[in-house]
């Protein structure tokens, strides 16, 4: 009898332990990711006509905000009093759809139930006050402002950050949407709106927040990584190699040239190259000097094949190839390296092309990671959380997130890009006053089409002579039949906005 109630003594501790051990990975482990999954709306309901925090600009605008609405069932209304502006950063809180953005990712803290909200006071466990909190956003209303309007009705993405810390300035995106139906207490309205968008085609989608969330090709705006592996691995320096002046190069085993922008001929170091972003210099750099190791390894140093670590949810992973086939002998460069099955498609990648693809926001770390001397910090979109009295309950953690470049190497591509716009193809990013580097990008599309490219420009911008403040990328994407969108002609006048307001704001 009692090995039987031992056994089943046992077999309860078993279960409970199970019990326990599963509770714990779901509340704690798992947490973030059920509250970020979109059909997850118990929280919604919990919270939708309870008191909910505002979402406030850095520079104090109001950007999301609940009403009452007297007589209405559910009681309160969540608006977007700057409609299509914040969209994709504040995301909607709708009580038939979920909630999506900062509204998702921060709802424990703006509906006020969080630990500390909650708990901060011995007293606030007897009393019913309002606990909810505002989020504080990094981004600027006059910046944000900037980038909508010179973007313009032209389909693509605008990323402006500090390099030092990570914070987000302007984060917006062509074509955009006002999320203020789906927050309506009038459910019929909210439907009515959700219904309109999920007609669209997806392409033309604007929930879609582009610059995080879609990736493109990055074209010569990637000869900043190329360049970047060159330096790592030793094997050059702004100085050395010295690489024909050519119209054209056509990798080890294809016999399909690749050629210059405008049919030009360029080469020599790579200080030159970067001024007028020789495409024959990269190709052959990437194929013959570099190597498939060191292009793979500084790509994903960078935050290629994997994700960003940004306070949003749904962040795309950008992407660099690597999988080039077996070795079948050695280049003819200078060192020589392996030469692979695959080492026309190497080539391409030097460039930004073949199966490269990066997000604005990617590329806007790229350039931040160089002007911060090689140091990449982790994005985000949230600054502080204040209460109900003003006063702050958490701040965001400013984090490194990776150091694809030694300070060495940074210096020398900043030297490079700071060349660019002073003597180069990003001529159209100088401002006067302040130190600005840039690397302008033509991405083609389809090789079939070759006038329908992406115009893209990064870049950076300070003080003459001191640290760099802000870091941008701009895309302005293809569309088919219009002709080539450029780096230097279409996107740096954008950028030059965007980082001119970005820096005389402070």
């Amino acid at each position: 009898m009692n090995r039987h109630i031992r056994f089943l003594g046992i077999g309860l501790m078993v279960c409970f332990t199970a019990l326990f051990v599963q509770l714990n990975r779901i509340q704690v482990f798992d947490q973030r990711e059920l509250q970020e999954n979109p059909v997850n709306n118990r929280q919604i309901e919990r919270d939708f006509s309870r008191p909910r925090g505002a979402i406030i600009t850095a520079d104090g605008v109001v950007v999301a905000a609940s009403v009452e609405v007297p007589d209405a069932e559910l009681r309160r209304s969540r608006i977007y009093p700057e409609g299509d502006l914040y969209a994709h950063t504040t995301g909607y809180f709708s009580f038939q759809f979920g909630s999506e953005g900062v509204e998702r990712v921060y709802n424990e803290q703006l509906s006020g139930r969080s630990l500390e909200q909650r708990f901060g006071d011995l007293e606030d466990l007897f009393t019913t006050t309002d606990t909810s909190a505002d989020v504080i956003l990094t981004l600027r209303h006059d910046v944000q402002t900037v980038a909508r309007e010179a973007l313009g009705d032209r389909r693509g993405s605008v990323v402006a950050l500090d390099p030092r810390t990570g914070a987000i300035l302007a984060f917006w995106s062509f074509p955009s949407w006002d999320p203020t139906p789906l927050g309506s207490v009038d459910l019929a309205q909210g439907v009515a709106a959700w219904d309109a968008l999920e007609a669209l085609p997806p392409a033309d989608d604007p929930r879609l927040a582009r610059m995080y969330r879609e990736i493109f090709f990055p074209g010569s705006t990637f000869k900043i990584v190329t360049a970047a592996a060159a330096l790592n691995s030793g094997v050059a320096t702004l100085t050395r190699p010295v690489l024909p002046v050519a119209s054209s190069y056509t990798a080890p085993l294809t016999t399909v040239p690749l050629g210059n922008f405008g049919g030009s001929s360029c080469g020599g170091t790579l200080l030159e190259a970067l001024r007028v972003s020789c495409n024959t210099w990269f190709a052959r750099a990437a194929a013959e000097i570099i190597g498939a190791g060191p292009m793979i390894e500084t790509a994903e140093a960078f935050g290629f094949n994997d994700a960003p670590p940004i306070d949003l949810p749904g962040a795309a992973t950008s992407v660099y190839p690597t999988d080039y086939g077996a070795v079948v002998g050695t280049t003819e460069g200078d060192p020589g390296v392996p030469l692979l099955e695959n080492t026309p498609a190497l080539a391409q990648t030097g460039i930004g092309q073949n199966d490269v693809k990066a997000t604005p926001l990617e590329m806007a770390l790229v350039a931040a990671a160089i002007a911060n001397d090689g140091v990449m910090m982790a994005p985000h979109v949230m600054d502080e959380i204040r209460d109900r009295d003003g006063d702050v309950v958490q701040r965001a953690d400013v984090e490194r997130w990776r150091s694809p470049v030694s300070g060495r190497a940074a210096r020398a591509l900043y030297t490079g890009m700071l060349d660019v716009v002073d003597n180069g193809s990003g001529r159209g990013l100088d401002i006067a006053g302040f130190d600005v580097g840039a690397k302008t990008g033509t991405a083609q599309v389809d090789a079939e089409r070759p006038d329908d490219t992406h115009g893209w420009i990064i870049g950076f911008g300070g003080p003459a002579g001191g640290v760099p403040t802000v870091a941008v990328a701009v895309i302005v994407e293809s569309v088919p039949g219009q002709g080539q969108q450029t780096g230097g002609g279409t996107a740096a006048p954008i950028a030059r906005a965007v980082l001119e307001a970005a820096l005389r704001a402070g």
